[in-house]
């Protein structure tokens, strides 16, 4: 196991935050799963909800790396996003921040080995707002939208919104 940290803190201190939390049972590895996000080709076949491609402009991988990543929409809109990889510890744990541009939030991933299978747990730490709360709803279904596309991705089938090159 490999650690890796920029800041060992959970980065809320001083914020109010909107626990979102989702958790799924997969059929991989702690191993396979953790590369499905580490590895920038993975992660833009099955990042966002369905329907949704992506490009990424820059992932560096390593805490304090920039992911800058442009998700598209199936109405053709552009979404932009600035992340920046906090600390990692291969194969169990991922953290980092979502900077903007609209609202920032500290994802916490987790990994963990049960029997032949991986539960995987997404504590997403929302800076509390009016608008936050009225998100709340959208992202825990869209976050279990991308966990339906990683579970795909994952099995080696072609997941909806695939992003294809």
């Amino acid at each position: 196991m490999t650690a890796h940290s920029a800041n060992a803190t959970d980065g809320t201190a001083g914020r109010a935050t909107i626990d979102i939390v989702n958790v799924r049972l997969f059929d991989a590895t702690p191993t396979q799963l953790f590369e499905a996000f580490s590895d920038p080709e993975q992660l833009a076949k099955w990042w966002g909800p369905a329907g949704f491609t992506n490009t990424i402009e820059e992932f560096d991988f390593r805490p304090g790396g920039a992911w800058r990543i442009t998700m598209h929409a199936p109405n053709g809109a552009d979404f932009a996003n600035e992340s920046q990889i906090v600390e990692f510890v291969k194969p169990t744990r991922i953290v980092f921040d979502h900077l903007g541009p609209m609202h920032w939030y500290r994802m916490t991933m987790t990994y963990q080995a049960v029997g032949e299978q991986t539960e995987l747990t997404w504590l997403m730490k929302l800076e509390a707002s009016p608008e936050s709360e009225k998100l709340r709803e959208f992202i825990e279904q869209a976050n279990e939208q991308n966990f339906d596309r990683l579970a795909a991705h994952v099995a080696g089938v072609t997941a909806p919104g695939f992003a294809r090159g």
